[in-house]
């Protein structure tokens, strides 16, 4: 299994940006898939998950600025994240439950104010 995110940068605050997490070695499309970030100095938290049908969940924190997708024809899940905060700045990982718990690698997004 490999999650390749991408898509992080520098913003200002009230800007967008969109992340792509790139699946390979499972069946994509039988998985749900979430994001979580970790800000410095501080305990990686949950953002959003899909499940497999496309049901989402939210975050109190992002909800109604984040939205979470998925592509299956290109084994992508995407988010979308409008109106960002400073206190979005962190790494933002991509993460699926098969057996155990696999992590991409991060990406970097952060909101300047």
């Amino acid at each position: 299994v490999q999650l390749q995110a991408s898509g992080g940068g520098l913003v200002q605050a009230g800007g967008s940006l969109r992340l792509s997490c790139a699946a390979s070695g499972y069946v994509f499309s039988d998985r749900g898939m979430a994001w979580y970030r970790q800000a410095p100095g501080e305990q990686r938290e949950y953002v959003s998950r899909i499940t497999s049908g496309g049901t989402t969940n939210y975050a109190d924190s992002v909800k109604g600025r984040f939205t979470i997708s998925r592509d299956n024809t290109k084994n992508t899940v995407y988010l979308q994240m409008n109106s960002l905060k400073p206190e979005d700045t962190a790494v933002y990982y991509c993460n699926v439950g098969i057996n155990r718990s696999y992590w991409g690698q991060g990406t970097l997004v952060t909101v300047s104010s």
